[in-house]
C-alpha cells in the first residue's frame, strides 16, 4: 500500500473544498503497510475539520491482504462514526473480488449510517 509520502508511494490531494479529501494509494495495501494508511488518514481527517467525503483512489493497489482489509474496516467504521463518507474509488478487479467474497463490499461502499447486509 502506501508508503510515507517522501517515498511518492501514497499522498493527500489538497482539494479547493475543505469537505473532501483525497488519498491516493499504490502498492500493497498488507500487514506492513496497513498501519500507514490508517495513520495517514487519521492525520487527514484531523487536518479538515468538517470532512464529509474521504476518497481512497485504489486504482494502484496491488494486492490486499487480511491486514489491509482490516484497516479499511477499521477506518470505514472510524469515518461513519465522524459522519465521513469513505469512498473507495477506482477499485481494481482483485480488491473486488476480495471484498464481494468477504461480504465487505457494501458496507464498505454504502455512505455512513446506510450499511448493507448480506444474506446467503
Amino acid at each position: 500500500m502506501t508508503a510515507p509520502p517522501s517515498d511518492d508511494r501514497s499522498a493527500a490531494i489538497a482539494t479547493p473544498d475543505r469537505h473532501t479529501a483525497h488519498l491516493h494509494l499504490s502498492g500493497d495495501l498488507d500487514h506492513t503497510t496497513a498501519d500507514e494508511l490508517l495513520a495517514l488518514a487519521v492525520r487527514q481527517i484531523a487536518a479538515q475539520p468538517g470532512l464529509r467525503d474521504l476518497h481512497l483512489n485504489c486504482a494502484q493497489v496491488r494486492a490486499c491482504d487480511p491486514m489491509g482489509l482490516s484497516v479499511l474496516l477499521a477506518l470505514h467504521r472510524r469515518t461513519s462514526a465522524a459522519g465521513i463518507h469513505l469512498h473507495l474509488d477506482d477499485r481494481p478487479p482483485a480488491l473486488d473480488r476480495l471484498l464481494t467474497v468477504t461480504g465487505t463490499l457494501g458496507p464498505l461502499t454504502s455512505p455512513p449510517g446506510r450499511s448493507s447486509s448480506t444474506t446467503g
